[in-house]
This record gives structure tokens, sequence and C-alpha cells, in this order.
């Protein structure tokens, strides 16, 4: 069974930074895609980053490329999301997602797991 918990999130002046975590379990990450979501109220969710370490791949959303991070440690079964250099617009709910590879981008998948979300606010 696939589960996802993420943390990290928190309250930033822009400008600053944040490392969200999302530990997950039941499946071995090398033949899943995984993903950052986000969602301010109001607003549909955005895909923010993805991952398929299987490929070696990563994806960033252009609001975001350049500041943003993502990553996972295979000893700690945790994916990453380094957020730097935040602005307002960052804002949101940030949900952690996964779904089983099955060749192709990452970008395509109706992800069929997610966790329980972690909030980011950030102030001007």
């Amino acid at each position: 069974q696939v589960q996802l918990v993420e943390s990290g999130g928190g309250s930033v002046q822009a400008g600053g930074s944040l490392r969200l975590s999302c530990a997950f379990s039941g499946f071995y990450y090398m033949r899943y895609c995984m993903a950052w979501f986000r969602q301010a109220p109001g607003k549909e969710r955005e895909g923010v980053a993805h991952i398929h370490a299987g490929g070696g791949s990563t994806y960033y959303h252009d609001s975001v490329a350049g500041r943003f991070t993502i990553s996972q440690d295979s000893a700690k079964n945790t994916m990453y999301l380094q957020m730097n250099s935040l602005k307002p617009e960052d804002s949101g709910m940030y949900y952690c997602a996964a779904a089983e590879y099955i060749g192709i981008s990452c970008g395509n998948y109706d992800y069929d797991s997610w966790g329980q979300g972690t909030q980011v606010t950030v102030s001007s």
C-alpha cells in the first residue's frame, strides 16, 4: 500500500527558503513517478516538479525553475523539495504524489496516490 506523508511547510518571508519532505513507503521509488503539486485558495492545483529516478529525469514548472530542486534519498525513502528565493505567489498547500511509471513522461500521469499536504505561506 502506497503511503505518502509530507512535512516541512511553514511561514517565511519573501526571499526565504523551506525544504519540504515526503516520506514514502509501499513501493519501489525507481519504478514510480513522484511529484510535487500545489494549490492556492481559489486556484486549480498545479504541478510544481516531478522526478523519475529510474530514468534520471526531473521537471520543473517555469514559475519555479532555478529556485526549486526536487530530489530523493533512497536510504531514507524520502523525496524533497528545496525551495529557495520564495515569493508570495508560491504560497499554498503542497502535496506529494506518486504513480507507477508506465513509460511516458511523468507530467502526463493521473497520479493516484497523494499525501495529506503541507501548508506553505510566504509573506511579502
